[in-house]
């Protein structure tokens, strides 16, 4: 197995101006799953496709290993690819379509018995990856007789008989149902600790990024934004794309002015003024008197009614806009007296309707604040 190293990638297009991907540097560890998350046209695809060799690289050093694959075919670099289209051969059946790359390789499946003829090699191999992701039972069917998940279980199989050092997947649930891509994504996190293998992991969403990954790497315009691990991304965003990407819904973002009262800092909004934490005040001194952006997350908004011993200076006072009930929880969207919205992920003991007046509770302790400027964070 081996890891991927971007040593200052970039990509840029012949006749465009703009890189898709502007010096990328990211270590990918043996046998780790990197999740490359971001929006549409961020160039996490691209990065991907770098590695797969199906990209030339206009700067910079690609690492497979020790060794540099700048310019390696790609059916020499050892990967396996698997598509957001399943790419099956129609008129095979299952069997075929996951034995045709290795009988397009000289040599037999790792892992096989000295003796064994190839046929009877191959076969085995497909056997075992068959049981690994339950298709035993439609090895025999044609891609046209299988389900959505299944196909995409057939196209995952085909890379897994491979056995290859490092497996890349552009977007692989995307075609699927909201139950099969839940279904489906745990099949990937238990292959993935059953095989040991590196895997990178391109998604738009950022429910797979945070569920999957061993590490994120959140990218927007071609630039690496933050790697780290799930939690730290969703506790301690670098900045406030970052922020609002990660978390769904996403953090709620208020402009705000950050007063200096004695020894006591207030963040003063549209509509409402709460207490700085003591932990935060330090670091927030020197921004005293200016203008911030002030960060908290749906899920650290409450009823007060429901925490009656929360600190009086983190209430606010605002009106019911939308009620959406979602069984475990209840989403407000909530209005204050000078039309600041955000929104709240409240339990579902909370009964409020449209139009109502309530008064909400800010977790002071998990706030966070930006430069409106440079957008970086400012804790």
């Amino acid at each position: 197995m081996a890891g991927v190293t971007f040593e200052h990638v970039s990509k840029k297009y012949p006749g465009s101006e703009i890189f898709s991907v502007n010096d990328l540097n990211i270590e990918i560890r043996d046998k780790e799953f990197l999740v490359l998350v971001g929006p549409s046209g961020c160039g996490k695809s691209t990065a991907l496709r770098m590695i797969a060799g199906l990209e030339e690289i206009t700067q910079g050093i690609l690492r497979i290993g020790e060794r540099v694959v700048n310019n390696v075919p790609p059916k020499d670099r050892d990967i396996a690819m698997v598509f957001q289209s399943y790419a099956l051969y129609p008129h095979m059946s299952v069997y075929d379509n996951m034995a045709f790359g290795l009988r397009m390789r000289k040599q037999l499946p790792s892992g096989i018995a000295a003796g064994t003829s190839r046929e009877a090699a191959i076969k085995q191999r497909v056997e075992e990856v068959a049981d690994q992701i339950g298709l035993r039972q439609f090895l025999n069917r044609k891609p046209r007789q299988l389900s959505g998940g299944q196909r995409q279980r057939v196209a995952l199989g085909r890379a897994i008989v491979r056995n290859p050092q490092v497996f890349l997947m552009d977007e692989p649930l995307s075609n699927l149902d909201a139950k099969l891509r839940v279904q489906t994504r745990a099949t990937i996190s238990k292959l993935h600790r059953q095989l040991e293998t590196t895997m990178v992991y391109v998604t738009h969403d950022q429910v797979e990024a945070m569920t999957m990954g061993d590490r994120i790497a959140v990218m927007r315009d071609g630039i690496l934004q933050q790697l780290d691990t799930p939690q730290n991304l969703y506790d301690h965003p670098t900045n406030m794309f970052v922020a609002g990407f990660i978390g769904s819904p996403s953090m709620n973002f208020f402009p705000a002015t950050l007063n200096q009262e004695g020894g006591n800092l207030w963040i003063a909004g549209k509509g409402f003024q709460v207490s700085v934490p003591q932990q935060y005040r330090q670091a927030l001194l020197s921004s005293a008197g200016k203008e911030i952006m002030f960060g908290l997350r749906p899920e650290d908004v409450t009823d007060y009614r429901l925490d009656p011993n929360a600190e009086a200076s983190s209430v606010v006072n605002v009106t019911v806009d939308v009620v959406e009930p979602m069984g475990s929880e209840i989403y407000l969207y909530l209005v204050t007296a000078e039309g600041q919205e955000f929104i709240a992920r409240v339990a579902p003991e909370t009964q409020v309707a449209p139009g109502q007046q309530m008064q909400v509770t800010f977790d002071m302790a998990k706030m966070h604040a930006f430069d409106p400027t440079t957008q970086s964070t400012l804790l």
